[in-house]
Order: C-alpha cells, then structure tokens, then sequence
C-alpha cells in the first residue's frame, strides 16, 4: 500500500502546476464575468431607477439569473478542463515513455506490482477529476456571497444551489441532481479511462500492429457499452424491456468492460511490456 501511495503521490505531483492553471483560469473566468454582470445590471439600475425593469432586466435579482447571465464564460473554463483532462489521460502514458530518460522503464523495474502503476494512474485521473469538481462547489458558494455582498438586500432574493446550478448546462453535467445519475456518469467516465488505458497500452505493447488493435478494442468497447440505450433502449416500438432493465443491463456491460480493461491492461503491463 505505501509503495502505490507513493505512486500516487507521484502523478499528482507531476500534474500539479497544470491542475493548479486550470483552477486559475476557472476562478478568473467565472470571478470576471459574474463581478462584471452584477456591477452593469446595478449601474444601469442606478441610471433609470431601482424599479427599471426591462426585457432581459429583472426587477429582483437573483444568484441563479446571474449564473444564467454568465453561462459562457462558466462553460468555456469548464470544457478546457475537460479537454485537458482527456488529453492528459493518454499522456500520463507516452510521457513516461517519451520523457526524460525513458522514465517508463524506472518505474517497471520499482520492487513493485506492475499493475500497482495502472491503478494509481486511474486513481490521480480520478483525483483531479473531483479535485476540479469539489473547487467549483467551492467557486459557487463564493460567488454567491459576492452576489449578496454586492447586490443590496432590498435589490435581491435568496434562492438554492440547485436552482442556480440548473441555469448552466455545464454545471448539470458536472453536478446532476440525482445520486443515481452522478454515480452513473462518472462511473462511466471511469470506465472510459481504463478503456483508454488499455487501448494505449495494446500500442505500446504490439507497436505499429498495436494502433490497429487499440483503435478496434476502443471501438468494440464503445459499441458494447452504448448496446443498451441505442439498440434496446426507451425509445424502439414494440420494446418489452422495462427502463430498470435497461439500465441493469448497461451496469452489466460496463461492470464486465470495466473487468476486461483492467485484466488485460495489468496482464499487457506484466507479461508484454519488458524492459
């Protein structure tokens, strides 16, 4: 166990400063634009009267108009760290084996498990996934207490998370409403990490033969887990799956693509990649 902490300790530390430009550009985008937004809707207030209400204008603000007000420039910081997170799940690979000193071979020849490397890999990735989320809970209730600094009381009304975290599609993605589907999406995302692990490593296990055989298991992996919803799902005629069936039949299929990506990729890191 403390051999895979230190593992763990190891990718966070190398991803840190790219994490840390993301958490910075997120603050400074949405920090921006949601001062920016308060500060014109009140001086045009000021300009035409407290009772100035026009389309677009309420005459009572709220923190989940202002989301609403805002929603680019949440959402623009909000796909960069996607884009970077994705990318990055491929890069956590090849830079081990395009770096400095071939790095992947130190660390195949560490007096360790090999698949000690593949699990604390998924667990930085996940760890940067909800390091992200937890700061953006963390930017929605500053930017509330900057709504109800900024906007005199008698200018606004208080209202809930939800209802403000509804105004942006981003932050329903990123936040669903439901434990059911928050466990659903990002265990999802979870096993689409390990798919492309798997993937990367058929590559560098088999070389130029590899890219063939990475695009197809990604691709047969894609089909399998999308199976239930587009070839058997809610909205085919004549359908005698139940919705609960459906869904328990695609738990099945990413429980079992989930196993198979993590066997085959422990067994490619201890039996096909050598030093």
């Amino acid at each position: 166990m403390n051999r895979y902490l230190k593992l763990v300790h190891m990718e966070i530390h190398r991803f840190r400063y790219i994490l840390a430009s993301l958490m910075v550009v997120t603050m400074v985008c949405q920090f921006s634009s949601f001062i920016l937004t308060i500060k014109r809707t009140l001086s045009i207030k000021a300009a035409k009267g407290l009772g100035y209400v026009d389309i677009g204008l309420p005459k009572i603000l709220t923190f989940p108009w202002v989301i609403l007000k805002t929603k680019e420039w949440f959402i623009l910081p909000i796909l960069l760290s996607i884009t970077v997170l994705v990318l990055y799940t491929i890069l956590i690979w090849y830079r081990d084996w395009f770096g400095r000193s071939t790095f992947i071979y130190r660390l195949l020849i560490l007096p360790s498990k090999r698949w000690m490397l593949y699990v604390s890999k998924l667990t930085a990735i996940i760890m940067f996934v909800f390091s992200m989320i937890a700061f953006q809970l963390m930017l929605l209730v500053s930017e509330n207490m900057i709504f109800k600094a900024m906007v005199p009381a008698e200018l606004r009304t208080d209202s809930t998370f939800v209802e403000a975290i509804s105004m942006n599609d981003a932050l329903k993605m990123l936040l669903p409403k439901q434990f059911e589907q928050f466990i659903y999406s990002y265990g999802l995302g979870i096993v689409a990490v390990m798919v492309i692990f798997t993937a990367v490593l058929l590559e560098r296990s088999y070389r130029r033969i590899g890219v063939l055989y990475a695009i197809a298991y990604f691709a047969c992996c894609a089909i399998l887990t999308v199976y239930p919803v587009f070839f058997v799902g809610f909205d085919r005629l004549n359908e005698y799956w139940y919705p609960d069936e459906i869904y328990g039949m695609q738990l099945g299929v990413c429980l079992l693509v989930a196993a198979i990506s993590g066997c085959l990729g422990c067994w490619l890191l201890r039996k096909k990649i050598t030093v």
